[in-house]
């Protein structure tokens, strides 16, 4: 009686009679490698590193003044932040500007794309003064529209006046001061988002528009069943680089307010800035960047998943 082969000895031989890379193949690893090396050298030196560095030094009391002022606590920066009203009113202040700000950014910056696609040298004109903006450093930005917000001189007093209104302090306001640091960030940002927006719909397919004319589609059945669809990817990639981005206000912040009125507008980047800076804390201040980190990853995550949820439906 002839005996049953040994099936579970089949993988060990494969693995065994596996023939081993061809001198091209390792040539060809190599060199991606040797190509990959500057990027990961870079991204592991300022990216990865500071990262953990601020892990570490975030678990330490920490003087900026004297280095060697530097005791082991453990997790009580972090307890302290639990119980810091001020970390938590500069969360709320940070929410509460990208609430204002990545929806209308997102928003705006699609319909300008919508309105300046296409070719035409109006439409270019227009698409070079919308990206503008972009290019101006944030304090050239904040000294624009501190003029635009001023209460006796700026470019909006006179309107008040031509109504016979009482002149409003924007930046002087618990209330407008940081609608108006949004409307700042809002002119100053709009041009990258719409730059790649302006990229996705040139990407869309021409006989996609001609089908659904003949079709008879509307407007905004177009809109609604073509474009919206063919950009998504964009969307959300636009909506991730602005969630970032926003979480990380700071220059608008000090340059025109430095967290004023009454702390209305210390966002949680400036106040891990004054932590460091102004009190020393270079211990607290990284428990408060690193909780930071932690928002900015919790909703960029949400707005991935979302998205990929978008995809499967």
């Amino acid at each position: 009686m002839t005996a049953a082969p040994d099936v579970r000895a089949a993988p060990a031989t494969r693995a065994r009679t596996r023939r081993p890379r061809s001198p091209a193949k390792r040539r060809e690893a190599f060199t991606a490698l040797l190509f990959l090396a500057p990027f990961l050298v870079i991204y592991l030196l300022f990216l990865v590193y500071p990262l953990f560095r601020g892990v570490w030094i975030s678990l330490h009391d920490w003087d900026l003044m004297d280095d060697e002022i530097r005791y082991f606590i453990g997790f009580l920066n972090y307890q302290d932040l639990w119980n810091d009203p001020i970390f938590w009113r500069a969360t709320r202040n940070t929410l509460y500007f990208v609430a204002l700000t990545v929806p209308s950014m997102t928003v705006l910056s699609l319909l300008l794309a919508l309105a300046v696609s296409g070719g035409g040298r109006i439409r270019a004109i227009c698409r070079s003064i919308f990206f503008l903006s972009s290019v101006f450093s944030v304090t050239v930005v904040t000294l624009i529209w501190a003029m635009v917000f001023a209460v006796d001189r700026g470019l909006i007093a006179p309107i008040f006046e031509a109504v016979g209104a009482e002149p409003i302090n924007f930046l002087g306001s618990p209330t407008w001061a940081m609608p108006s640091i949004a409307i700042a960030t809002l002119w100053w940002g709009v041009g990258l988002p719409m730059a790649l927006f302006l990229a996705a719909l040139g990407a869309i397919p021409r006989e996609l528009y001609e089908a659904a004319e003949l079709d008879h589609a509307s407007r905004w059945m177009t809109f609604w069943r073509i474009t919206l669809p063919s950009i998504r990817h964009t969307l959300m990639l636009v909506l991730v680089l602005q969630i970032v981005g926003q979480f990380q206000v700071f220059g608008q912040a000090q340059l025109m307010t430095n967290g004023g009125p009454s702390g209305m507008t210390r966002t949680l980047v400036l106040y891990i800035y004054d932590t460091a800076f102004r009190d020393w804390l270079v211990g607290y201040a990284a428990a408060i960047a690193l909780a930071l980190f932690a928002m900015m990853l919790v909703f960029s995550m949400l707005q991935l998943w979302l998205g990929r949820r978008g995809d499967d439906a």
